[in-house]
């Protein structure tokens, strides 16, 4: 029998900040390989696209001001989450995004289970790379925007800092790019939708929601932890409607498309790299 119960997973706000990220990052790509790559026909295609170079950067530093504003927003709502009258239970439990050893021992375990010397983890909420997709935008968001404001503003730089110092925010901020979409649109896109276990697409991220039997066969430890607690009954969703479905499918799979276009295009037109 096909297991049709559902669960809460994510919230409607926790689904917003990932789809804005998720719509930002493809425009951020997007305008930014059309300028990295203005020297080929294809990076002129691509700022084409947005109207010319200059309309593809001013789109670039713009979506780059609301990244850095959904950020900040973010901490906001981090802050407001947290539980300080048990400050340790909440940065550090089970609930929590923050790595910990238990995240060590789980990787090593599947390590082992690979090769076929060990059992598979048994994993709570969040999986170890599901925490390092998070922490990576920690690193990556704030580099960034840090050289990306450097070198919209160059002449404010340069009154604070030595004109070499914004050769080295176009090395790190063009590395950090090129090295975030490589990883989104390779690891990212492989794990959250075709990997066997979420094959054809990993619906979280937009329904909020996830069945229940599944839930339990990838992560057992949440699933037994929300049942001891008597939690799963007041978690059961409804599962999403049709049209929503085929809605979130379109714009999955079309994210997909652009990101893998982008990066094999990328790969491609490497000798054509803007260095100035």
């Amino acid at each position: 029998m096909i297991e049709t119960t559902v669960i809460k997973r994510f919230s409607l706000s926790e689904r917003l900040f990932h789809f804005l990220l998720m719509l930002s990052f493809l425009i951020q790509s997007a305008t930014g390989f059309g300028r990295l790559f203005i020297n080929s026909k294809w990076g002129e295609k691509v700022c084409y696209v947005f109207g010319g170079y200059e309309n593809a950067s001013l789109i670039h530093h713009f979506v780059g001001g609301i990244m850095i504003a959904g950020f900040l927003l973010h901490i906001i709502f981090l802050l407001f989450k947290i539980n300080w009258l048990d400050l340790r239970q909440s940065l550090f439990g089970p609930d929590s995004l923050i790595p910990n050893f238990q995240d060590i021992r789980h990787l090593s375990r599947q390590i082992r289970w690979l090769f076929g010397v060990g059992d598979h983890p048994r994993f709570d909420r969040w999986t170890y790379w599901e925490k390092f997709d998070y922490w990576g935008v920690f690193w990556g968001l704030p580099l960034l925007a840090i050289t990306g404001i450097m070198l919209i503003y160059p002449l404010w730089t340069c009154r604070f800092a030595p004109g070499w110092i914004l050769n080295v925010a176009a090395l790190l901020h063009r590395a950090e790019a090129i090295l975030a979409v490589s990883y989104i649109f390779i690891v990212h896109f492989f794990i959250g939708h075709l990997r066997p276990a979420s094959f054809p697409m990993n619906e979280a991220m937009f329904s909020g929601n996830v069945v229940l039997g599944q839930a339990t066969e990838e992560k057992p430890a949440w699933i037994e932890r929300l049942k001891m607690k008597g939690a799963i009954e007041k978690i059961k969703a409804q599962p999403p409607s049709q049209w929503f479905r085929v809605i979130y499918y379109v714009f999955g799979y079309s994210s997909i498309l652009l990101g893998v276009y982008l990066l094999i295009n990328g790969i491609i037109y490497s000798r054509y790299i803007r260095l100035h």
